[in-house]
């Protein structure tokens, strides 16, 4: 089976097989370039079924990742940044998701995507914008994924359909986090886990926190201009915010002020620091909402969903949620 929907044979059992289990019942056809579900026609274009159309309040992570396709993939930029993510931050084997029904909320440019598809797991990822679209091509030929463009908040999928649901570097780019979370949780299965992280509400000062200060003007900035603008700065201010930030002490404040993601620290050669900077700079700048939480907040997140085996704590993006849903009500 391949990565793209009109790509695979219009009777490959596996494929209905699966999205069938996924969506609500229904009477299900497919066909070359629509999914009958019911009375309802969803349009099926570059091999991904479309939910929603269009990039709305996430143009500027179109913008992104199609111009930073492949750079947070591993196997392009040679290291394990992402795969040493993933596992540190989920907390899952990834043997443990072979043959598991998993959902990728969020995909981006697929970041995770690929790793997931690695796993064979049987995955089902989308995105909000046609970010999908760069995804689905980086995964190309062979991974049996099904891609979607499709909102967080009103996710076609019937509940309990999954066995594992993954959200990473989403949540807070939703305009309602918690609202978020719970349309998650709908769509896992009893007994299932759940992974989560969103950025991290605590009062203190972090370099990173240096767009809070700007995002009330770079908000206001077409995504195309800013990045522009960007792709301009950051080289010439990157090698002085390397020595403010390898100060002691006085770093960590004096960061804070330029916003400018620098990773000097990492195994990334100097081209591609240089990119990942102009990236995620304009990550932290552009997007319409950026909604931090606090961890008592996450942890109240899963209280009111029921959860007993849950752990919250702050990891490498902020906040991470780690738990298994309850098999009783």
């Amino acid at each position: 089976m391949t990565s793209t929907i009109s790509n695979c044979e219009i009777g490959d059992l596996r494929l209905v097989d699966r999205l069938r289990r996924i969506f609500p019942d229904s009477p299900l056809r497919l066909g070359v370039d629509c999914l009958r579900l019911g009375d309802r026609s969803i349009p099926i274009t570059n091999g991904i079924l479309r939910f929603r159309t269009g990039d709305g309040y996430n143009a500027s992570f179109a913008r992104q990742w199609h111009k930073f396709a492949r750079e947070q993939i591993d196997a392009v930029n040679g290291t394990s940044l992402t795969r040493d993510r993933f596992l540190r931050e989920t907390e899952w084997r990834l043997e443990d998701l072979r043959g598991e029904l998993v959902l990728e909320a969020g995909c981006g440019a697929g970041r995770f995507t690929t790793l997931l598809a690695e796993s064979g797991a049987e995955l089902v990822s989308f995105d909000y914008s046609t970010a999908v679209d760069v995804a689905a091509a980086n995964l190309g030929e062979g991974s049996g994924a099904i891609f979607l463009q499709a909102d967080i908040l009103d996710m076609p999928f019937r509940a309990g359909a999954f066995d594992r649901v993954f959200c990473h570097g989403v949540l807070q780019h939703t305009p309602d986090p918690a609202a978020a979370f719970r349309a998650l949780d709908r769509v896992l299965r009893p007994g299932g886990r759940i992974s989560v992280d969103v950025y991290l509400k605590d009062g203190k000062i972090q370099p990173w926190k240096a767009k809070y200060l700007w995002r009330p003007l770079t908000t206001r900035i077409e995504p195309e201009r800013l990045l522009a603008f960007l792709e301009w700065f950051i080289p010439k201010w990157l090698p002085l915010d390397t020595a403010i930030k390898r100060i002691p002490f006085f770093g960590r404040y004096l960061g804070a002020i330029v916003p400018c993601f620098n990773y000097f620290y990492t195994d990334l050669g100097r081209a591609e620091r240089r990119r990942w900077a102009i990236m995620d700079t304009f990550d932290a700048l552009a997007p319409a909402y950026d909604i931090p939480v606090t961890l008592d907040a996450v942890r109240g997140w899963f209280r009111a969903a029921g959860y007993r085996d849950f752990i919250v704590r702050e990891g490498g993006n902020g906040v991470v949620g780690n738990g298994r849903k309850p098999l009783d009500p």
